[in-house]
């Protein structure tokens, strides 16, 4: 018997964008994803490694029981390719908070709207269907891509927690939050939507 979680199972899309529950089914493609680009050998991320990808679903799938995170397989619609993955995190019912992370595409996807569009189809979701209050983001001090992709959003950077979490290297990372309010989505939804629409040069 399934418990229910204040994350319930759903299917997104837009703009040829597709997030779905990541389950095993998704292991061929996962794996291709990270293989693309060669990912899970930056240290700054949480990318598997191509043999590991079952056990990233796995503990994927025992979070996701645990009511603790809820991952999505990222896809194509058009092809059906998995481009990557994005989770719900850090669930947290009795505040409406969430976070989103453990987040990652393959490299001919990054620079792309896809990123975006995930993050609209995710934050859409958050705060218009769940309720939230606050969606946050945490991310390695060092990781700026993610800094910048982060603020670009309109997210508001509350701090660092020193010396708060390992490495795939053994490290010791300083982590970067970030949160944005209910009351300043929909200025952060128009801001996206503009983004998705202006032509890219």
């Amino acid at each position: 018997m399934t418990t229910t979680h204040f994350v319930a199972p759903v299917a997104f899309s837009a703009r040829a964008v597709r997030l779905e529950p990541l389950d095993l089914s998704h292991e061929e493609g996962l794996r291709a994803a990270a293989m693309d680009g060669e990912l899970w050998k930056l240290r700054i991320t949480s990318v598997p490694e191509p043999e590991n990808t079952r056990a990233y679903i796995e503990a994927a799938l025992k979070m996701r029981e645990e009511g603790h995170r809820f991952a999505f397989a990222v896809i194509d619609e058009a092809t059906g390719t998995v481009l990557g993955s994005s989770s719900y995190h850090d669930i947290l019912p009795a505040v409406k908070r969430v976070e989103i992370g453990y987040t990652w595409y393959r490299k001919s996807a990054q620079r792309s709207h896809v990123n975006t569009t995930a993050k609209l189809l995710l934050l859409t979701h958050a705060f218009e269907v769940l309720g939230c209050h606050v969606v946050g983001w945490r991310t390695d001090n060092f990781n700026f891509a993610s800094q910048a992709a982060i603020e670009r959003l309109g997210a508001k950077k509350d701090g660092v927690i020193r010396g708060h979490a390992l490495r795939r290297d053994g490290t010791i990372r300083d982590t970067v939050m970030y949160s944005l309010r209910s009351g300043e989505w929909p200025e952060v939804k128009a801001q996206l939507l503009y983004l998705l629409d202006k032509p890219r040069g």
